[in-house]
């Protein structure tokens, strides 16, 4: 009995050690990084920024294997099937953590069970943006302009179910406001149409209207951020005009591996992703795109999808979006 005991004891010993050489000298081969994104893209643009610093901190290759379609569904899959072992890593945002979850009423994949947490690499603040025309210059001159013309006024999205339709979602709902949504193809289809006068208002990043902004075609309402944005200190958040709380729906790009990767291996992911997005030059280019940069820990970013997963179900809730 005794015996048994020592030779259970050694076995476990032998494996912990084999364990953590394992993960002293990860990574040995070439990293994939599965991109539910198509290339150029925030999320592509991102992870290419981080990953050459991650390649220069590990001296491995950190390949991106770009699988857009569905809202990242088949991404999601092969990930949560991928060995876990730390060669396989999926990007993602909140659509594919949060928003499909309450999509869908069912998914080959489930955001808490089948994934480990890795790393959040940043955010990026969306701004309500109103069209020149539009006679309001401040989001309650808005609030009041929707409450005196219900159903007149018209915002555009980059479909259903996506980041900018549900941030409107969550605006009207708690205000009862009756503003008309018009789903375009992504974005790039719905900042033309607010400049063309389709629709009055879109969520949209700083850089893809910034040059609109200077023409006076185009005015920052607020901020969909809980805290305001440095690249815009005077846009009052929508959480500090409405008073609706905790109104905070930015995208927040993340890395995530395999359940049941070893802990050893996601923390030295992730030290090494904190490094990659928080050094000099990677903030510079993340500001240049309207990133916040964040490289939090797995169990920081862990607790921040458990909130999305509440936050997103009740703004798909009040959207009455469901795709099947």
């Amino acid at each position: 009995m005794v015996r048994t005991s020592f030779r259970f004891l050694y076995l476990l010993m032998a494996l912990t050690c084999c364990a953590s050489a394992g993960a002293q000298d990860f990574p040995t081969k070439p990293v994939r990084v599965v991109l539910p994104y198509a290339a150029g893209g925030l999320p592509d643009t991102m992870t290419r920024i981080a990953g050459q610093r991650l390649i220069e901190d590990f001296k491995q290759q950190f390949v991106v294997d770009n699988r857009p379609g569905a809202g990242g569904i088949g991404a999601c899959e092969l990930v949560a099937k991928a060995n876990p072992d730390g060669y396989t890593l999926l990007i993602v945002d909140v659509g594919q953590t949060a928003i499909n979850p309450a999509l869908y009423s069912k998914l080959p994949y489930d955001s808490l069970r089948d994934f480990a947490p890795v790393s959040l690499m940043g955010t990026s603040a969306q701004f309500l943006v109103a069209g020149g025309s539009v006679p309001a210059n401040t989001l309650n001159e808005l609030i009041a302009l929707a409450k005196a013309k219900p159903g007149q006024l018209r915002y555009g999205s980059g479909g259903i179910g996506s980041l900018h339709h549900l941030n409107m979602e969550a605006l009207k709902a708690p205000l009862a406001l009756d503003i008309v949504h018009v789903p375009y193809k992504g974005t790039g289809q719905a900042i033309p149409a607010m400049l063309g006068g389709e629709v009055a208002l879109v969520f949209s990043a700083l850089p893809a209207i910034e040059s609109h902004l200077k023409s006076g075609r185009v005015k920052l309402l607020a901020v969909n951020t809980a805290k305001r944005n440095a690249q815009a200190p005077n846009v009052p958040t929508i959480a500090e005009i409405t008073g609706i709380k905790d109104f905070d729906y930015p995208p927040e790009i993340g890395v995530l591996a395999p359940a049941k990767t070893p802990k050893a291996v996601i923390n030295k992911l992730a030290a090494g992703i904190a490094r990659a997005v928080r050094h000099p030059e990677t903030v510079q280019r993340f500001t240049q795109l309207g990133i916040d940069p964040v490289g939090n820990t797995p169990e920081q970013y862990a607790a921040r999808i458990r909130l999305d997963i509440v936050k997103y179900a009740k703004a798909v809730k009040a959207s009455g979006a469901k795709v099947d």
